[in-house]
């Protein structure tokens, strides 16, 4: 069965994405819950996790996070990370309501960005039964300096405030690049593996991807703390998957993670950088995951 588009209500934003049904299945099946990183949609590269899961016999429910492509929210361009981990939660609430799917079995999936999300939601939603974090983000404190130089830091804490003035007085939020072909110039995502999966991906895959967010998302990432959520995810089955050399979500970070989580768990390695996950890194990732699925939600 081909998938079908598919929207629900998060708490009065409509949300929209596709569903995939598990292939060869004679009644309900597991499913899993999944939406992109960090300004990405559905398009970049989750439909390839999908069908890969479908062919396993799993459901799959893909969505586009609020704010970005087909889904409502305002203002649009806006990355609230706990709006996310709500959504994802909005999203379980949904699939258990499709007749396709086995409401005891549910697992969910996220990347980069998303992959801090699952960790955060596998530990307070215990209707998650299992969960696959890869390339996560994991520290937003952390992260922001490992992406911007130290003697930069004042400059965007000024930013930040500036721009909270300005919304105080009703102007609109300023926004940033995600990406730019100079690594030392404002944007999100400084890193020169950013610039080119982005721009190439949009290009091939994704029309409706922006390269903007509103500054105050970047605010939000620094704020946003995944690792503290990590040790209460036990008993739900984690699966970690950290590329070799992440220099966005940097590894040392993912592993200094994952060692704060309890038993069970696996950490699996990535071939590449970052973004290889989803592309040359396929091969690997794509298995990976189906298969933690597969032992952990159909036995």
């Amino acid at each position: 069965m081909a998938r079908r588009d598919i929207e629900f209500n998060a708490e009065g934003i409509t949300l929209r994405g596709w569903f995939y049904p598990a292939e060869g299945a004679g009644g309900t099946a597991p499913t899993i819950v999944m939406a992109h990183g960090f300004s990405a949609v559905k398009e970049m590269y989750l439909d390839r996790y999908a069908e890969t899961f479908a062919a396993a016999g799993l459901n799959s429910l893909v969505y586009d996070n609020r704010n970005f492509g087909t889904s409502d929210g305002e203002p649009r361009q806006e990355i609230d990370p706990w709006a996310q981990v709500r959504d994802y939660r909005h999203a379980i609430t949904y699939a258990t309501t499709l007749p396709e799917v086995d409401a005891d079995r549910i697992g969910v999936f996220g990347s980069s960005y998303s992959g801090g999300h699952v960790l955060v939601v596998a530990a307070l939603d215990r209707r998650v039964k299992a969960v696959v974090s890869q390339v996560p983000l994991v520290s937003g404190h952390d992260n922001f300096r490992t992406l911007v130089r130290s003697d930069f830091i004042d400059d965007f804490r000024a930013q930040f405030d500036a721009d909270r003035a300005a919304r105080f007085h009703g102007e609109k939020p300023a926004m940033v690049p995600v990406v730019d072909p100079d690594p030392l110039a404002p944007s999100a995502l400084p890193t020169p593996d950013s610039y080119t999966w982005f721009t190439e991906t949009h290009e091939q895959r994704a029309p409706s991807w922006r390269n903007e967010v509103t500054l105050r998302s970047v605010e939000m990432l620094t704020e946003y703390e995944p690792i503290t959520y990590v040790p209460y995810i036990s008993p739900t089955p984690l699966l970690m998957l950290p590329a070799q050399n992440d220099v966005l979500t940097p590894t040392d970070l993912a592993v200094a993670a994952y060692e704060k989580a309890r038993e069970p768990k696996k950490l699996q390695f990535l071939p590449g950088g970052h973004f290889d996950a989803y592309v040359d890194g396929f091969d690997v990732s794509g298995p990976a995951a189906r298969d933690w699925f597969v032992e952990h939600l159909t036995r």
